[in-house]
């Protein structure tokens, strides 16, 4: 996972943002959402990857089912994940300091 995802300034609970900020790069708050949607979707696919591989390194294969065994440092890293910011908030603050590179592929550039 990136490490400015780690530090990120990001607010952990959901806070007012001013819409002229948020579609001021676009001029469409729905073009705007959309690129932070996708932004949110890849945070979240690095640090589920990272968490997942993180827990494995924890992980006790028994073929006992009935044995329920629970591991300290697996929910002390889980425990880390939880507190991090949602990658919807991290997304978005990533968006409006200009942190994420997007283009329309749409619009035709004639020369």
């Amino acid at each position: 996972m990136n490490s400015n995802i780690k530090h990120t300034s990001a607010p952990l609970s959901t806070t007012t943002i001013n819409k002229n900020k948020v579609d001021a790069a676009t001029g469409n708050i729905y073009e705007a959402i959309s690129i932070v949607s996708k932004r949110a979707n890849q945070i979240n696919v690095e640090m589920k990857k990272e968490l997942l591989e993180k827990l494995d390194e924890f992980a006790t294969y028994n073929e006992n089912l009935d044995e329920v065994f629970e591991n300290k440092e697996q929910i002390e890293v889980s425990k880390y994940y939880e507190r991090l910011p949602k990658p919807h908030s991290i997304a978005m603050d990533e968006w409006l300091d200009d942190k994420i590179y997007y283009r329309n592929t749409k619009e035709n550039t004639e020369e």
